[in-house]
This record gives C-alpha cells, sequence and structure tokens, in this order.
C-alpha cells in the first residue's frame, strides 16, 4: 500500500465528487423509452392474494378457479389500468373496471421436493407438492363499459 499525504487525498476525493455530479447523457432525441414499451394497454389485478400484470390476448396462469373449462371468469378487483395514454390508480380498485378470462384448462404446476432432515438424528422426511393452476386467457379488459383491447 503506498502512503498517500492528506493534499493528494483530498484532491483525489475533489475529482470524484465533480464526476459523480456531471450529468449523465439523456437518450437520443426522437427515440423515446419507457419502462412498459410494446404493451401498451395493460390491468393490475388481484387474484388469489397475488398481483397479476395482465394483458389482453395472452395467457396465465393462476390458482385454482372454480369455473370450468371454456367459462369466463370476470375479475373486478382492478389496482391499475393502463390505456395507453394514461395509468389509472385505483384506492384500493378502479371503479368500473373488469377483466374478462377465458379458462382454458386445469393443470398442476411442477413438482418441488420438500425434504426435512434432522442431523444426529436419523430422521428425515421427503414430500412433494404441486400446486393446482387454472390458465385463464385474457379476453378484454374493460373500464367504465368501454374496452382497451
Amino acid at each position: 500500500m503506498i502512503p498517500m499525504s492528506p493534499a493528494t487525498s483530498k484532491a483525489q476525493s475533489a475529482d470524484a465528487a465533480a464526476e459523480s455530479s456531471t450529468p449523465t447523457t439523456a437518450a437520443p432525441a426522437g427515440k423515446a423509452t419507457t419502462a412498459t414499451e410494446g404493451s401498451s394497454n395493460y390491468a393490475i389485478v388481484e387474484a388469489s392474494g397475488q398481483q397479476f400484470w395482465l394483458q389482453a390476448g395472452r395467457y396465465y396462469d393462476l390458482d385454482r378457479l372454480s369455473a370450468e373449462v371454456g367459462g369466463t371468469v370476470a375479475i373486478d378487483q382492478v389496482l391499475l389500468v393502463n390505456d395507453g395514454t394514461k395509468a389509472t390508480l385505483g384506492q384500493p380498485y378502479v371503479s368500473g373496471a373488469t377483466v374478462n378470462l377465458k379458462v382454458m384448462e386445469h393443470r398442476r404446476g411442477p413438482k418441488i421436493i420438500v425434504y426435512k432432515m434432522r442431523p444426529k438424528k436419523k430422521t428425515r422426511r421427503k414430500n412433494g407438492h404441486r400446486q393446482e393452476l387454472t390458465r385463464v386467457m385474457v379476453e378484454s379488459i374493460t373500464v367504465g363499459g368501454k374496452s382497451l383491447g
């Protein structure tokens, strides 16, 4: 390790502070980038104790729903709706907003192995678990009777 004089270390720390205060360059003009680029219409809903980001025309796996295959389910616990131009945030839910889902199939998730062992006691327990899931297709996102997609 090379010893440094107090004057040298102060000069180096001043240079580091000057570098950190310089502004960073922005994106080129005409190329606006956003966090949701390519996904204009979406809704964030609450289903089975979890929050899901849903887009029309895509399928998702939710916890098992009590609905027949081919049937439809409407979720009205919508937390946020973005129509591409503005986002509407509910408190806690957006009033008049629903997401219509079509049940595609009931399936099971991947098998998870639960292995418990107590060292030096010759006690071992192996158990498996597969989560029951429902695959749904988002048909439409509706706000106040107007369909977004």
